[in-house]
């Protein structure tokens, strides 16, 4: 009994630090930032209207497009190796331009501009996407030119001895289209000094990859070593959910079946990790549900680094080995980069099609991805039918129950058996009095005789905790989960429940704090677990008694900050497992100890600590 009872307290007690750490450390970041983008919406809102699509207008046209603002530092002071043939030239050295002209792109999921001063993708709107629920929020403005303050860009360039020849300070001419669509690419092109044409085609597909070819033709006396580079800067600190079940920050694979995940404060204290050279591979930068990477088309070198000088800003970018471009004479190299909604079925089909290694991983699917990734098909397949990711979450977990019920039958039937011999136990108990020891040995040589093994009463619970962290993993992380609305009052299953019981759900014309948002779901989910728990014996320790009297409680206000899509669960599966035990139960001829229990507890009546009277 003893090994049992710290089984119990073991299970609780980490499910307890769990909760506690959401409850306390999280939902106030969670409130934080929620704050953070109302006030963030409220500005885009009186600003979506104003981003240029045209030719030398729009965000980030003009001399900030493409500049940093005073006080950034030159590529020596600001770049480690600025000078290096390794490294990527004029990480900060971008100049500023009297007119910036723009190329309008668009397409049905992407809408923004390409700022011709250094070809630079860094004005893009993800259309399918609002920052709130609410039909007139703004989109989600994803990338930014570089003077913003959250500036975030994608750029392809060239070094030749070191130097950018094609790179953050030249400006572009539109040579071939007027706007960019998946219909129609546009050619750029820029003629150095030296005799080297770089001309570069720019296409998009109908989702979130655009793949730039850039043809050199050299037509100079010379022989010239070039080497193509691309890179993602991100100035200013990035807002993060900052919890640990997510990776938000650095991201790539250019080694075989391994993944870099580099936090923000990593790379801060790193300042730079440099990666063997790779022939395939991709990298790039991640938040919660949206990505930027790029995917070279020649053998190159990874870097990822943090630049603290000036203006302080993130960057992954490669640099291409060394191409000669013979007198008279062209290279072709095609790079690719993803910038948009890390949707699943998407981010699979790039890296089935392309064949980039590992790219699935951009989304976090955890430790536990053999069980989060076919959690999330089944639940994607499902609400492929229905229409409601709330109802395939109930459809789900019907599959769930019925995968694990030959293990809760038999639990449940052990359960039966400890009830029939609930007479034996409690004589033990006053034969041995104050003897622990001589205790135990009789209950266990009881265990044996009727084949009954004590702890099998706790599977129910503990088999449901992989799989909660696995569904709480994929509502979390996923995309497709945002924004999904269910029934009635829960239009977001990827947010906590918005009601209380403190105001009377919303009856009384006052907000409640964080954590006393109890809301419906959280009680029904804290009502079903009581009723599950008061249906068997209580249990013979009075510390066991304590816990599973509390536990509901404790367990409502905890799963009250957490996704409603995840409480939904909780609460649905409780009540199958309700249903499943008095029929498995009945069937074994045990008492249901339902009425009793209660009746014990409202009604005054004192239990033993035999079990229930």
């Amino acid at each position: 009994m003893d090994n049992q009872r710290n089984f119990l307290l073991a299970a609780v007690l980490s499910l307890g630090v769990v909760f506690a750490w959401q409850a306390l450390i999280i939902q106030p970041r969670i409130e934080r930032e929620r704050e953070a983008q109302r006030i963030e919406a409220e500005r885009l809102a009186g600003t979506s209207q104003e981003v240029g699509v045209q030719p030398g207008a729009g965000a980030g046209t003009g001399v900030g497009a493409g500049t940093p603002s005073a006080g950034t530092p030159s590529a020596a002071a600001g770049t480690p190796g600025a000078q290096s043939q390794t490294a990527v030239p004029g990480a900060t050295t971008a100049k500023p331009t009297a007119t910036a002209a723009r190329v309008p792109l668009k397409s049905r999921a992407l809408e923004g501009t390409i700022n011709l001063q250094g070809a630079r993708i860094d004005d893009l709107r993800l259309l399918r996407y609002r920052e709130t629920v609410a039909a007139d929020s703004p989109v989600i403005q994803f990338l930014k030119p570089q003077n913003e303050e959250d500036g975030f860009f994608a750029e392809f360039g060239w070094t030749l001895d070191g130097k950018a020849i094609a790179g953050p300070d030249t400006v572009w001419s539109l040579v071939g289209g007027s706007a960019l669509s998946p219909d129609s690419p546009i050619t750029l092109r820029h003629t150095a000094d030296n005799g080297l044409v770089f001309e570069r085609k720019v296409e998009m597909d109908r989702d979130y990859l655009f793949t730039v070819t850039d043809t050199v033709k050299n037509t100079g006396t010379g022989d010239r070593v070039l080497r193509p580079y691309g890179r993602l800067p991100r100035y200013g600190e990035p807002k993060t959910e900052g919890i640990f079940v997510l990776h938000e920050g650095l991201i790539g694979s250019v080694a075989e079946n391994e993944v870099d995940e580099i936090d923000y404060s990593s790379i801060k204290d790193d300042k730079r990790i440099r990666k063997e050279p790779s022939t395939s591979g991709w990298m790039g930068i991640t938040d919660k549900y949206w990505a930027a990477a790029l995917i070279p088309g020649s053998p190159f070198i990874t870097n990822y680094s943090y630049y603290a000088q000036g203006r302080p800003f993130y960057q992954s970018d490669f640099i291409g080995e060394p191409i000669t471009v013979a007198a008279g004479g062209q290279t072709v190299v095609t790079n690719r980069l993803f910038a948009g909604a890390k949707k699943v079925e998407l981010v699979d089909g790039y890296e089935a099609s392309l064949n980039i290694p590992l790219f699935s991983n951009l989304i976090d699917w955890g430790w536990f991805y053999f069980l989060t990734k076919p959690l999330f098909s089944a639940m994607n397949w499902v609400y492929q039918m229905v229409g409601n990711f709330g109802v395939a979450i109930l459809i789900v977990t019907v599959g769930i129950k019925a995968v694990f019920f030959p293990l809760a039958n038999k639990s449940y039937a052990s359960m039966a058996n400890m009830k029939r011999v609930q007479p034996e136990m409690t004589r033990i108990r006053e034969q041995f009095g104050d003897d622990r020891q001589a205790q135990q040995k009789a209950m266990m040589e009881l265990y044996k005789k009727e084949k009954i093994n004590p702890a099998a009463g706790c599977w129910p619970v503990l088999i449901q905790i992989p799989v909660f962290f696995a569904l709480y993993k994929v509502i979390y992380v996923t995309i497709e989960v945002r924004h999904a609305p269910f029934f009635g009052w829960i239009q977001d299953l990827a947010a906590p429940d918005p009601t209380s019981i403190f105001n009377l759900f919303g009856l009384l014309p006052y907000d409640v704090p964080a954590f006393l948002l109890i809301g419906v779901w959280p009680l029904l989910m804290g009502i079903t677990m009581f009723v599950q728990m008061q249906m068997n014996p209580a249990p013979p320790d009075p510390t066991q008694q304590m816990i599973f009297k509390w536990m509901p409680v404790m367990f409502t206000f905890l799963l009250a900050t957490f996704p409603a899509g995840l409480v939904i669960y909780w609460a649905w599966n409780n009540f199958l497992s309700i249903l499943q035990q008095g029929v498995i139960m009945k069937r074994q001829g045990a008492k249901i100890e339902l009425w009793d229990n209660l009746k014990s507890m409202f009604g005054g009546k004192k239990q033993a600590d035999s079990g229930p009277s």
